[in-house]
């Protein structure tokens, strides 16, 4: 009697059991399954950001691709000190987004709010001219600086949000976390956000 299709099981499993960052350290020694099983557990994530973005799936999909191929390709680049390997990811799928974007000679829509996590949208996108550069730079530099003054667990889901457009429900299912705790976090996370961008006179309109 074969065992090879429990062995293959356990396997499966033993892959599904690890967290990110250690299938991150897999990938960088070049194991596929580690890919694999990174991209079953944050390919719907990485879609909707993407698809949010460039506004159409077939696109969106080409970059989904691509995001997880250039994740493979740096995967020894990934410090988890740094932030976790989905804001890693969705880093690479926004700036792949707005390549697609400006290949087509338009850009993204600008928050119009002094909403922080509105501004957040901005953060990869330096605009067409010097002075719009500079300003959005300092934006990005202050709000850069904001956000790792916020405990992780309020970060991820202000990231999440703006990230993937993910709602509070959706975000507390991603994170296995009760809705509640998710919009407690991200309500002490926003107000730290807010408190630390007047703090240091942030000019956000």
């Amino acid at each position: 009697m074969s065992v090879a299709p429990r062995s293959t099981t356990d396997e499966q499993q033993r892959y599904t059991d690890l967290e990110d960052a250690a299938l991150v350290e897999l990938m960088a020694a070049r194991d596929p399954r580690a890919l694999e099983t990174l991209y079953e557990r944050h390919a719907r994530i990485v879609f909707s950001f993407a698809f949010r973005i460039v506004g159409d799936p077939a696109s969106a999909e080409e970059i989904v691709q691509e995001a997880f191929f250039r994740s493979w390709q740096q995967a020894t680049r990934f410090a988890e000190g740094r932030g976790t390997f989905v804001t890693w990811l969705l880093s690479i799928t926004h700036n792949l987004a707005i390549d697609e974007i400006r290949k087509r000679q338009r850009r993204p829509q600008r928050a119009d709010s002094a909403d922080p996590v509105l501004l957040l949208a901005n953060l990869n996108d330096p605009g067409p001219s010097v002075e719009d550069s500079a300003v959005q730079g300092s934006w990005r530099d202050e709000i850069r600086t904001a956000l790792e003054a916020i405990p992780p667990a309020q970060r991820e889901p202000i990231e999440l949000a703006y990230f993937s457009g993910l709602t509070q429900r959706e975000i507390a299912d991603h994170l296995g976390e009760p809705l509640g705790t998710i919009k407690t976090r991200m309500r002490l996370g926003m107000r730290k956000l807010r408190e630390t961008l007047e703090e240091r006179e942030v000019g956000l309109t």
